[in-house]
């Protein structure tokens, strides 16, 4: 069953999803050449915790981490370690918060230094890909209406759809009811509802969809080598779009504007 959420809990959720999107402000003011994959991962632990959260990633099913920091043609699930940043790199950064029991989830990919046009049209896609799909999204639409939203983005620019992963309900815990696939047909699947809280994340590869898992048993690769981009946002479904729950007050505000 897909939870309805009430005002108290949405209030909640929302500060979760401040926290979420203000560790992912720290992590792009910190991405240069020659930082560690580790030390995003130490600096957004520490901010999490000091903002009253814990970091929902760290032990999740083994998971050692706080973040996952996914550079190039890792789509999601890096393990943040000694890797340096390069010249050129791209790197998905994805943050899941808990606080007062109430989950923050939301993901962004960030350029490192100057980056190469190609990955820049790729990253740019991608976020547009989640905006179009929110913008799918709202009070008696049809969840496939998202994940149809998103396939069209992307391959309409020549690129491909990540079909092993999808999105998720986000509430009391990481995952819940529905999964939110990137792809399909319109018009299908669950009608949404006015408090539904969803996690849509689009994975868009540069080459093909396939992908494949590394010997870790986290670390998911595209299986041709080529560039990944990852966004993520959590959102309340209303009776007229969607609430981005995963942004700053000042963000929130630039948008009313």
């Amino acid at each position: 069953m897909i939870a309805i959420r009430g005002p108290e809990e949405i209030a909640l959720l929302r500060e979760s999803g401040r926290i979420v999107a203000e560790a992912l402000d720290l992590a792009e003011r910190m991405i240069r050449p020659g930082v560690t994959t580790g030390e995003l991962d130490e600096e957004i632990e520490t901010f999490i915790r000091d903002q009253g959260g814990t970091p929902e990633f760290k032990g999740f099913h083994g998971y050692p981490a706080s973040i996952c920091a996914s550079v190039n043609e890792v789509v999601v699930h890096g393990i943040p370690g000694r890797q340096e940043l390069r010249e050129g790199d791209i790197i998905g950064v994805d943050v899941g918060v808990r606080k007062s029991g109430y989950i923050g989830d939301g993901a962004r990919t960030f350029p490192v230094g100057e980056i190469r046009h190609e990955a820049r049209r790729l990253m740019d896609v991608t976020q547009q890909a989640l905006m179009n799909g929110l913008a799918a999204a709202s009070d008696g639409r049809h969840l496939s209406d998202v994940s149809n939203a998103i396939q069209t983005t992307a391959e309409a620019n020549g690129y491909s759809v990540v079909r092993e992963l999808a999105g998720h309900g986000v509430g009391r815990e990481m995952h819940e009811p529905p999964e939110v696939p990137n792809y399909g047909p319109p018009a299908r699947g669950p009608v949404l509802k006015s408090g539904m809280v969803l996690a849509v994340e689009p994975m868009i590869n540069a080459g093909g969809a396939a992908v494949r898992t590394l010997p870790d048993g986290w670390t998911v690769v595209t299986a041709d080598a080529s560039l990944s981009a990852h966004f993520e946002h959590s959102v309340v479904v209303t009776g007229d779009g969607v609430d981005i729950l995963t942004l700053t007050a000042a963000k929130r505000e630039q948008l009313k504007g």
